[in-house]
């Protein structure tokens, strides 16, 4: 797919995540603002039939959820449920729901179970992949590192770890709690692949999937994606608030101006 019909995939992921967030005034639009490019990206063009996928940041699921709309798993009305009382589509991520592997939300729980799949593959001499979206803030988890060991143990090359840096977490900067440059030189010393590129930038994750595909390495591969939270809407970018803050009707009339 061409970068311009990415791009648009993107902003049909940003619009529905600013609009039903405002809709039922939900939080963490800022979250999945961050992570439209690198879902688009995989949904889009990087997946076969048979890859997996997790949403380890499972406060994310909206992005999710509107992507499986797009490709007709669920319908423009069920997306209009989200966060409302009686619906599949929860705030976090829901395995009710057509197309979502499974319930995620308590962070750190994905990654484990992205590499037991690819354990199984593995065993079972299955070559599909399995790809996994955690977040910065997330790698704070212990849990975290001990699937990320445990990969590297098992020589699980057909996982591939995404981590969505968007530089922010509940309550503060992913920097003020946990320096960046550490993180990063923690990720590396666990032995798996590490690459390290704009989560924005399609080329650049274009070009990263080439690599992995080319390298001979068994280890699974870490790609570490520097983002913006609230990327797309200008006033929601790099804001803390907008980990919580849902849009009133003035600023979601703006958002969807900058998203057309």
């Amino acid at each position: 797919m061409k970068n311009n019909e990415l791009f648009e995939k993107a902003k049909i992921i940003r619009r529905d995540c600013v609009t039903q967030t405002a809709n039922t005034k939900a939080s963490h639009v800022g979250s999945m603002l961050s992570s439209a490019d690198i879902l688009a990206y995989l949904f889009y063009e990087e997946m076969q039939v048979g890859d997996r996928f997790i949403l380890s940041k499972g406060h994310a699921s909206l992005a999710l959820y509107s992507i499986l709309c797009d490709k007709n798993l669920i319908s423009k009305g069920d997306l209009c449920t989200y966060y409302r009382n009686g619906s599949a589509l929860i705030g976090h991520l829901n395995y009710k729901v057509p197309g979502v592997e499974i319930s995620t939300g308590s962070l750190g729980h994905g990654l484990p179970i992205a590499a037991g799949m690819t354990l199984a593959n593995k065993i079972n001499d299955k070559n599909e992949k399995v790809y996994c979206l955690v977040g910065d803030g997330e790698c704070q988890e212990g849990s975290i590192w001990e699937a990320l060991i445990f990969a590297s143990n098992h020589n699980l090359k057909n996982l591939v770890i995404l981590v969505d840096a968007n530089k922010l977490q509940g309550y503060d900067f992913c920097e003020e709690i946990f320096s960046e440059k550490y993180l990063v030189d923690m990720l590396k010393s666990t032995g798996n692949n590490f690459y390290e590129i704009d989560g924005h930038n399609f080329d650049e994750i274009r070009n990263t999937f080439s690599k992995i595909k080319k390298d001979k390495n068994c280890k699974a591969s870490i790609i570490f994606c520097h983002t913006v939270k609230g990327k797309g809407v200008s006033f929601m970018e790099n804001k803390l608030e907008w980990h919580y803050k849902s849009a009133n009707e003035e600023q979601l009339n703006c958002a969807l101006s900058e998203l057309k």
